[in-house]
Order: C-alpha cells, then structure tokens, then sequence
C-alpha cells in the first residue's frame, strides 16, 4: 500500500496515496473534473493550481497534472484567469516597434519584480520575454515564449496587470507571418491537407492504439 498523505482541497481534507499528482488526488477523493483538466500531460495550461503546504509561508504555483501532493498541502484551482486579449488581423498588422504600444501598452508599466518569472510553471523566463517585447525584438521574445502553454499564472501574479501569454503569442504571430523565411514544406504540406490526400491515412492512425502510434512516432523519419 501507498503511505497517504493528508491534503486539502477547496478546504476540505481528503487522505490520498502519496504518489499521485494533484490532479489524481483529486479523483481519488471524489471529485468529477470536466473542467481544467486538458491534456492531462502539461502541454494545454488548463489546469493551473495555486498551494500552500503547511508551515510554509510561500504560496506556490504548479500545473495540477504535474505536481505530485505533499502532506498537509492546501490546494486551490484556477481553471481559468482573465487574460487581457486584444483583437486584432494579423494581415493588417506589421512588427513594429509601435505595435506593442498599441496592443498592449501595459508591458511598459513593469516594475522587474520578476513576480511572472517565479510563478512560471514551465519555467520560462517571462520577465525576459516582456522586456524583447518592450524594445520590439520580437524573434527574441517568441523564441524566450516559444513553450509558453497559456495557463495565466504569470499573470496572476503581476501587479502592472501585464497579459505575458498574450504578448508572447502576438510575438510568435509577428515572427511567423513577418520575420521568419516561409516555409515552403509547410505551405505544400497545408495545401495537400486541405485537397484530401490525407484523409484515409488519418483515419488508419486514429484506429490505430496508442502503443503502435507510439512506436510509429519514435521511429519517425526526421529529415536533416
């Protein structure tokens, strides 16, 4: 048997094997998850979770499918943070150093209190990728956001009420569209998608079980 370890969900107790991630936990004592829960594997952000273990003062920052539970550990989750997401056609827009002024002025109200860094769940240096934004080097800010997976928690945790998620996506839009050659693999391969040349392979792969397509996957052609 698991040791058990005493956790605390929404302020109610529950004892749960020791091994299991917040997000299990929680299953385990009872509870039916139909919202922020996702990919289940770190990659879509949907699970962001705020805790506090005992006899710690500091209020910790994780992704619910990724931390393991500790005794006497405080949960609370945030399935969704009201991210600032300005409107905008990414054909009408350029890199330019005004555009970020434009869209999202509230980057240059940061105090560099590296709040957004800390509380990182992928561990991005996000105050980083704000100040490339700041001075509108936007190759560098989509490369430092590049595994950004949207969570929100960054900006829970800004006192100038930065969008961080947001404005890396703007710069990883800017750099795509506008700063980066055109891939000319991407753009045939979209074109085959959308004329149905791959319509029987896709669905061979979806009849297919996940320990074939794992196999299939690690054993991939990777061209140079």
């Amino acid at each position: 048997m698991s040791e058990m370890v005493s956790v605390f969900l929404f302020g109610k107790k529950y004892d749960v094997p020791s091994g299991l991630t917040i997000m299990t936990a929680m299953e385990y004592a009872g509870y039916r998850l139909v919202r922020g829960c996702g990919c289940r594997n770190g990659f879509c952000g949907a699970c962001a979770t705020i805790y506090r273990v005992e006899g710690d003062r500091e209020l910790k920052f994780c992704l619910a499918c990724q931390k393991t539970v500790e005794d006497k550990m405080y949960v609370a989750t945030l399935p969704f943070f009201p991210l600032l997401k300005e409107i905008y056609d990414i054909e009408k827009i350029g890199p330019t150093e005004q555009i970020m002024m434009q869209l999202y002025p509230e980057i240059y109200k940061c105090v560099g209190c590296n709040a957004c860094t800390k509380a990182c769940s992928q561990e991005l240096r996000v105050m980083q990728y704000i100040a490339f934004a700041q001075r509108g080097e936007y190759e560098k800010c989509a490369e430092e956001s590049f595994d950004c997976v949207m969570c929100g928690i960054c900006s829970s945790r800004c006192p100038a009420g930065i969008s961080h998620p947001q404005v890396g996506l703007l710069a990883r839009r800017l750099t795509g569209k506008y700063i980066r050659p055109e891939s000319a693999h991407l753009k045939d391969r979209v074109e085959e998608i959308l004329g149905g040349n791959y319509d029987k392979l896709i669905e061979d792969f979806m009849g297919k079980p996940a320990d074939e397509l794992k196999e299939l996957y690690n054993n991939r052609d990777i061209e140079a």
